[in-house]
């Protein structure tokens, strides 16, 4: 099997667009997921059943079991989860799909209003910011793909949920240097070999 050999930002934007292809034939409204990313070579010589399933991409994702349902984007758990995984080394990067709302730039005075009697309350603030961002009338559903590579670049993008009246929407993937840098050192953390 001849892989290719490509820029490493480049190859993860390349698992990361075949992870949300896959996850977009999942539909929305799933919980979290995470993909580990692997040398193709390797996954091949370890299993050579999938010869036939595999690309000539120089790493390959590999879906990891689902999150229960009641964990989303928001939850304790999933925090919890990123802080005590680890990878092994054959694991050259890993990818987290969670789906997000987003506001439009103007509701910051709205979530400032709901959560300026409860800043001495972290919890309670909190709650608060997301229960006046779930109610929004701007809000939007989307996804955010977060991946990184060990000792390698990271990238983060964002997809708009569609009108609920395209039948066949396309997968419009929207990228920004800042986009969850939190996330980002997150997943870095779960790759440290320490």
């Amino acid at each position: 099997m001849t892989l290719d050999q490509n820029p490493p930002e480049q190859t993860l934007g390349s698992s990361m667009r075949e992870v949300a292809e896959y996850v977009d034939t999942q539909g929305w409204d799933q919980p979290p997921q995470m993909f580990a990313l692997v040398t193709t070579s390797d996954l091949a010589a370890a299993e050579p059943g999938l010869l036939d399933q595999l690309d000539n991409a120089e790493l390959t994702p590999i879906a990891q079991d689902a999150f229960p349902d009641d964990i989303d984007s928001d939850s304790p758990a999933l925090e919890e989860f990123l802080a005590t995984t680890t990878w092994p080394e054959s694991v050259r990067g890993c990818v987290l799909v969670q789906q997000i709302v987003v506001l439009p730039p103007a509701a910051e005075d709205d979530l400032d209003a709901a959560l300026a009697p409860l800043l001495a309350d972290r919890d309670a603030a909190d709650r608060a910011g997301r229960a006046a961002a779930e109610s929004h009338p701007g809000r939007r559903d989307a996804r955010l793909f977060t991946g990184v590579l060990r000792d390698g670049p990271s990238l983060s993008l964002l997809q708009l949920r569609p009108d609920d009246d395209d039948p066949f929407p396309d997968l419009d993937l929207l990228i920004h240097p800042d986009l969850a840098p939190n996330i980002v050192d997150a997943l870095r953390h779960t790759l440290d070999a320490d």
